[in-house]
């Protein structure tokens, strides 16, 4: 009994490292390079234990089963090794914008997945090891594997919550070594491998485990001077002028030293002379910025906030409740306090922030001692759903709030953000006063309005959406420089309120725009306005070659106007010299490299070496075999991909929806893999009514899934994610019955190209998690999951082909195969 525990303790860790390996390097990732790349750790992963898997499977006789305990020891502490190895890489990591030198962006991201590769090898080496070898039942040694790999998903958050990004990668390499340890008690002959002298040290996983934990507490207790990140956005780091820098499963935060130097602000007036202050600057994730200026108590210390046009609502906005979206360094909270306004709310989702304001940075900054100013930590949506949403706020602001970096102008600019969705602004403007104003601050370019348009476009569609008859008449658009605010008001401005906007816009040099009393000066913007309604809005893209539609929250990419789909607006992008067009094509180009080199390496190392079990099979069986296992190797990561992203605005973060999803995904997956062998699809009325039912499931769930959130929205996040995982759970246990029915048909004709049916979905896997964001970004989310749909409603009719090749296929899903169901819950 001891021995198997061991064994199971060992297989548990091994997969619960996996999962948080994957996790984690997402957070790498977002800080040196792109956040909407989470989806390619899930690639990679796939990859590295598809090709783990195969190379068991190709190797019987140097994976003796009765070397079982002796190779997944060293193998497990192979793993750990990698991690490290695999860690300093990406540490070391330079990615540049295409644009910068196409060759060069090529070679620097195959250097990334030269990194994130090895180590899910190892891992897929040990699990195909513990399932296909071990001397007890599958479904024992499978379940703790499913066990592993879901507690991994929420083990991932709490060493995000604990250690700083590179101590977290560390310290899942000592978990690992862990693992090696527990495979070791349970198998007493490891040490009888006959590995070489310079190897040894992968039979003493004890020594690792101690040595790679102390050297990620030591890391971690080193910060920021310790191992670090060298590199963020293409940019090489000064670690002398860190004053702090903080981890959490949100972001990066990285406060520089105390300079003095003229007030950042995002578009002061140039018509006023400014004098020196003391400030520190803050990024997130190495990319978006804000400032926290030293602050004593006495409001005219601040009092430059007035120039600034993020806070030109205050100037008809000033008594009552104000509201500030994204607290940063604490600028807006402060300019509301400037303004007038002594009830001040702060709703900040990185609580590393309202740390820095009410503990760390207290003395240099005393806001948090102002009376009257309140600090929330959470998702802003959820909070204003909930308790936001009676409180009647006078003014609510969202000044230049990029969420984890998600800059407009940059490369970045394809991550997802539920704060600029119709649905989004719905609960805004459902918090606010009868009177109230809501104003958004973004970038502006005189030449080309993109973001400012699509930021109007925004807010009509809303206004329309609540059933406003004339939002012209809401609407107030200001511009200096590059920046533009947005002021939406719930009731039509008043004469009084325009009069006075215009006198300050005089004042300051900045120009009005849109005004419900003037045209505008930009005929986009005009043409903007002149819409009926929300098709006419989104017609105009078409037009302008520009995506300026109203974001949704089944379209929710806000910072990406490119329309890959129309050639124009693609060479519109290759023309411009700056703006967010020529960033979405920096980050669209990424995207397709990353594409061809995963398909270069699926082909290379999976696809080929499996190609030689074909010969001498049926073309019928291959053919439909393999268009099966394509089937649902695509239609899998269709909806996972649409799920997880779909979840990221419910849960209020990326991480949050990759965590969560991936919990939820593997968990009734795995379920339904096992229950497949005890209830098979043996008839084809069986196979059928399971295609049916998963069909008409993802057909449906875009249709009910809004309904279903607008239910939990305004719940905590424990409760909204114990949601999530409800909504996912018969999703994926139907799709658990794909894979191991697939292989219980083709071998039920020939079990030859086993190999090749492997490979197929493996590849199939690795390639659509690229595809599925390219298809949610140009279409919708929504699209993904029919497309999905699509999938599975044909590989019910491939199913019924293969089953009539043979009266045996159906009679049984129990095949034996010398393959890892592990990858029953990803493929």
């Amino acid at each position: 009994m001891t021995k198997k525990v061991q064994f199971l303790a060992g297989l548990f860790l091994v997969c619960m490292c996996v999962l948080m390996l994957q996790i984690v390097e997402t957070r790498i990732l977002s800080v040196i390079s792109f956040y909407h790349l989470a989806f390619f750790a899930i690639s990679m992963a796939m990859f590295g234990m598809t090709a783990g898997s195969l190379i068991v499977y190709f190797n019987p006789m140097l994976f003796a089963p009765e070397r079982l305990f002796a190779n997944v020891v060293w193998i497990t502490a192979a793993f750990a090794v990698v991690v490290i190895l695999s860690t300093m890489m990406l540490i070391s990591t330079v990615v540049i914008d295409p644009a910068r030198g196409f060759l060069l962006a090529v070679l620097l991201w195959g250097k990334v997945i030269a990194a994130l590769i090895p180590p899910y090898v190892f891992a897929g080496m040990a699990i195909s090891l513990a399932l296909t070898r071990s001397p007890w039942p599958v479904g024992l040694v499978y379940g703790a594997d499913l066990a592993g790999a879901a507690f991994g998903c929420l083990g991932a958050l709490v060493l995000m919550s604990t250690l700083d990004g590179v101590s977290a990668m560390l310290m899942i390499a000592a978990i690992g070594a862990v693992a090696s340890c527990a495979f070791a008690l349970a198998g007493r002959d490891y040490a009888k491998n006959t590995l070489p002298l310079w190897l040894g040290v992968l039979q003493r996983p004890g020594l690792l485990a101690v040595v790679f934990a102390l050297i990620a507490l030591g890391n971690a207790a080193l910060q920021p001077n310790g191992l670090h990140l060298t590199v963020a956005k293409g940019q090489i780091e000064d670690v002398g002028n860190f004053d702090y820098v903080g981890w959490n499963s949100y972001s990066r935060i990285v406060a520089a030293k105390t300079s003095r130097n003229y007030p950042m602000m995002w578009g002061g007036s140039s018509k006023v002379q400014y004098e020196k202050i003391d400030q520190r600057y803050m990024n997130i994730d190495g990319d978006a910025g804000t400032a926290m200026y030293r602050f004593s108590g006495q409001i005219g210390e601040v009092g430059f906030l007035k120039n600034d046009i993020t806070n030109l609502a205050y100037y008809i906005r000033n008594r009552g409740r104000s509201a500030v979206i994204g607290v940063g360094g604490g600028r807006d909270l402060l300019a509301a306090y400037v303004f007038g306004f002594r009830d001040v709310t702060g709703v900040e989702l990185n609580s590393i922030f309202v740390d820095l304001l009410t503990r760390r940075f207290r003395d240099f900054n005393h806001l948090a001692d102002l009376p009257g100013v309140e600090f929330e930590v959470d998702e802003a949506r959820s909070w204003f759903a909930s308790a936001g949403r009676n409180r009647g706020f006078d003014l609510l602001q969202m000044s230049m709030v990029d969420t984890w970096a998600a800059t407009g102008a940059g490369a970045f600019s394809l991550s997802e953000n539920g704060l600029y969705t119709v649905e989004g602004w719905h609960k805004f403007l459902d918090s606010l006063a009868p009177n109230g104003v809501f104003t958004v601050s973004r970038w502006y370019s005189p030449k080309d309005v993109d973001e400012t348009g699509r930021l109007l476009s925004l807010a009509k569609a809303t206004l329309l959406d609540i059933g406003v008859p004339d939002p012209r008449r809401h609407l107030v658009l200001a511009a200096f420089d590059n920046l533009s605010t947005l002021i939406v008001s719930r009731t039509p401005f008043s004469r009084d309120d325009l009069a006075r906007l215009h006198d300050v816009t005089a004042q300051m040099g900045f120009s009005i725009l849109v005004s419900p009393d003037a045209p505008g000066p930009s005929e986009v913007l005009q043409q903007i306005m002149a819409a009926p309604d929300v098709a006419a809005l989104q017609a105009l893209s078409a037009k302008f070659h520009l995506d300026v539609s109203p974001p949704t929250d089944d379209r929710p990419f806000f910072f990406n106007q490119l329309r890959i789909t129309d050639p124009a607006s693609m060479l519109r992008a290759m023309q411009a010299d700056s703006g967010v067009i020529k960033g979405n094509l920096g980050a669209t180009i990424v995207l397709l490299i990353i594409i061809a080199l995963s398909f270069v390496l699926v082909v290379l190392t999976i696809v080929l070496p499996a190609l030689p079990s074909v010969r001498r099979v049926s073309h019928r069986l291959i053919g439909a075999g393999t268009v099966y296992f394509l089937l649902i190797g695509f239609g899998f990561m269709f909806v996972e991909i649409g799920v997880i992203q779909r979840l990221s605005l419910f849960l209020g973060h990326p991480v949050y929806g990759l965590a969560v999803g991936l919990f939820a995904i593997i968990l009734s997956t795995g379920v339904g893999s096992l229950i497949s062998d005890r209830l098979p699809l043996s008839s084809p009325r069986r196979l059928m009514l399971w295609s049916g039912a998963l069909t008409c499931y993802l057909g449906a769930l875009p249709f009910w899934l809004p309904l279903f959130v607008g239910v939990f929205e305004a719940s905590p996040i424990v409760i909204r994610a114990a949601a999530a995982v409800l909504m996912v759970a018969p999703l994926g246990l139907l799709m658990g019955f794909g894979f191991p029915t697939g292989m219980a048909l083709v071998n039920a004709l020939d079990t030859r190209p086993t190999p090749w049916f492997w490979a197929i979905n493996g590849a199939a896997g690795v390639l659509a998690a690229s595809i599925a964001v390219a298809v949610n970004i140009a279409f919708s989310i929504s699209t993904s999951i029919w497309l999905s749909a699509i999938c599975y409603l044909l590989v019910g009719a491939v199913a019924l082909a293969l089953a009539r090749g043979s009266p045996a296929a159906c009679s049984s899903v129990a095949v034996s195969i010398d393959l890892p169901p592990d990858l029953r819950k990803v493929i």
